[in-house]
């Protein structure tokens, strides 16, 4: 699956500015919160949809059957 692929690349270059921006010490600490911030929200968007996107590609729904992802999904 394309998507999968995409979403693992997005994430990998997700980590990596998180990496950059703790690793810059020219940034105050305050400063470093409000650039990762969005970042880690873009990351735990992109994590769940790689989860629902796993889930179904391993037990595909039956063919005109709601995938009922969010069934099995735990959104804490």
């Amino acid at each position: 699956m394309n998507s999968i692929k995409h979403i693992k690349n997005a994430l990998k270059e997700l980590d990596d500015e998180v990496q950059d921006i703790l690793l810059d010490w020219s940034i105050p600490l305050n400063e470093k919160d409000n650039l990762m911030l969005p970042i880690l929200q873009q990351k735990r968007v992109l994590d769940q949809t790689l989860e629902d996107l796993t889930y179904l590609k391993n037990n595909p729904p039956k063919l005109n059957q709601p995938c009922g992802i969010s069934k099995y999904r735990d959104d804490n």
